[in-house]
């Protein structure tokens, strides 16, 4: 007998086809979340930009007022740090949230990858078994035909050795 067995077709096309809507919605959401990571970066960027307009707004305002060039030069540096710090703070949760995405992303597919094999595992033995009840009953059918056929010489040489 040959290696190959039955496997049903159009219910490992349904597999497949889970497989392949699912798989690019999870790489959908993990582009969306770096998207959205550049997203937070660049409106970091922003915030610092404009909390360093509004140091040097108040410098020169600090200047005209009252002369202190080096009041406002500090204050400067001061916002300039902690924006900085800020933005680090901000870059660093938002690395952390799409590794943490990322790895969930990965969990699912092979949660979904162990699924489908199972699954298709289940199918070849469901067709292995389905193929051995057919050759048991194709056995026993050729066996009684067998049994008749010598039954019937054996009748046929008892009638020609009578």
């Amino acid at each position: 007998m040959t290696r190959r067995t039955l496997v049903d077709e159009e219910q490992l096309l349904d597999q497949l086809d889970l497989v392949r809507i699912n798989l690019p919605i999870a790489f959908q959401e993990a582009e969306l979340i770096i998207r959205h990571k550049d997203d937070l970066l660049q409106e970091a960027e922003l915030y610092a930009q404009e909390v360093i307009e509004a140091a040097e707004q108040r410098a020169a305002e600090l200047l005209n007022d009252m002369g202190l060039i080096q009041q406002a030069k500090v204050e400067a540096d001061q916002l300039r740090q902690q924006v900085l710090l800020d933005c680090e703070a901000i870059q660093q949760a938002t690395l952390a949230e799409v590794e943490q995405i990322r790895y969930q992303a990965q969990e699912e597919l092979a949660e979904m990858r162990a699924r489908v094999i199972a699954e298709c595992e289940e199918i070849q033995n469901g067709a292995d078994d389905y193929a051995d009840q057919v050759l048991d009953n194709i056995e026993h059918k050729l066996s009684d035909s067998l049994r008749v056929v010598r039954n019937g010489r054996q009748q046929l040489d008892n009638v020609s050795g009578s």
